[in-house]
């Protein structure tokens, strides 16, 4: 990379995921020359999909639905794909059944007898008038001995060893706003998200990232380790590219904890081992994803056939997710996917931040930069915002 000229590039930045894609996109088309760097072989980020031998298309690090209430975030990427309507559905193994996720009204029906459904339907829709959907600790924490015995079981189904496999700890010591993500239904709804906007890109997320990043403004870089000459001078406030100072923009997506070589220790985050299986059938499931919340080590599987809409006989392939601590020694092999955001972490992460805020020439965006947990839509809206602030000088 040392042969490349960064002065002549308006701005860098660094991961070709979604956030580092939109900046870099938005500024070419603003008229800046914009050099992309991303350390994997491929640009999409997480959001990366693949052609198995067998011809399913998979998404390489987990399954992604796009889904949002934001129609200028939708409009924006129609910029780049054609799009289909896909609804989100997802059953979870609950006392050897197979019941809608979030739990629904559907779900209280196959679990419990007859009279006691309607008993509970009742309070609920008595408790809760007007509400499409409540949190679990509301229903736990009722004054009402029907409703806070129905959360206390759901709680227990549905979140409790979920949630620990999930992020390693007892659901106790969980944020509250990673419980609350996913609410009881109260109504027959079975789609896993209610946004009035869902759709997946038509040939997939790879050819979208392929599309966006097309611009004659936009040199992209591939295997190659952006911080292996990107540093920063902490005591000038200055961006060191090939330790010469950089004036341009410097945008990064990745994780700050890094960036400032862990000075105040690793930021922890939860990662995934992804088990990808291939059978020669139709179908190995009933639905594209099925939660095991309860006594299976991984969390869910996925089959991917319902997600690209493809019509392959005899063929298929799954994937199942098995949750485990992320280890910053064991990058290579792992990547950091949920920040855990709690009270010490958070200060931990200001901490980072504050040394950055004073290099006036560098933005953090993204799940990593930010250590937030982002859904798709809201990373997109973030990175355009930024180029707003970019181009007002606005930090």
């Amino acid at each position: 990379m040392k042969e490349l000229n960064f002065e002549k590039y308006d701005a860098v930045v660094i991961g070709a995921g979604f956030a580092g894609s939109v900046v870099a996109r938005q500024l070419a088309n603003r008229g800046k020359n914009v050099v992309i760097i991303d350390k994997r072989s491929h640009i999409g980020g997480n959001m990366y999909e693949m052609y198995k031998k067998n011809g399913i298309r998979v998404h390489l690090y987990g399954p992604h639905i796009f889904h949002t209430n934001n129609q200028q975030v939708f409009d924006y990427l129609k910029e780049f794909s054609e799009f289909y309507k896909y609804e989100h559905k997802v059953l979870g193994k609950i006392d050897e059944k197979l019941v809608p996720i979030p739990f629904n009204f559907t779900s209280l029906e196959m679990l419990f007898s007859e009279n006691d459904a309607v008993e509970i339907k009742n309070a609920l829709l008595e408790n809760f008038p007007k509400k499409k959907k409540v949190s679990i600790l509301d229903l736990k924490n009722h004054q009402s001995l029907i409703i806070k015995k129905f959360g206390e079981y759901v709680f227990e189904k549905v979140f409790v060893h979920y949630t620990a496999k999930q992020w390693g700890v007892p659901v106790e010591c969980v944020d509250t706003s990673v419980i609350n993500r996913v609410p009881v239904v109260l109504g027959y709804d079975d789609r896993y998200f209610d946004d009035s906007i869902q759709f997946m890109p038509l040939n997939g997320f790879t050819d979208l990232f392929e599309r966006m990043l097309d611009h004659s403004n936009i040199k992209i870089v591939l295997n190659k380790n952006a911080l292996d000459i990107v540093k920063l001078d902490i005591v000038n406030n200055n961006i060191l590219i090939n330790d010469k100072v950089y004036s341009g923009t410097c945008v990064f997506t990745g994780a700050v904890d890094e960036l400032l070589n862990f000075k105040y220790g690793a930021l922890p985050y939860r990662s995934l081992n992804l088990v990808f299986e291939d059978y020669d059938t139709d179908f190995y499931q009933t639905n594209s994803v099925v939660n095991y919340p309860n006594e299976e080590e991984f969390t869910r599987i996925t089959e991917f056939k319902y997600l690209t809409k493809q019509n392959l006989q005899n063929k298929t392939t799954i994937l199942k997710e098995y949750p485990l601590k992320f280890d910053e020694r064991m990058a290579q092999k792992r990547d950091p996917y949920y920040p855990i955001t709690n009270q010490e972490n958070n200060e931990k992460y200001n901490l980072y931040k504050d040394h950055i805020d004073k290099i006036s020439n560098l933005y953090l965006v993204g799940r990593l930069a930010e250590y937030k947990y982002y859904n798709m839509d809201s990373v997109i809206d973030q990175a355009l915002m930024l180029c707003d602030q970019i181009e007002n000088n606005k930090k």
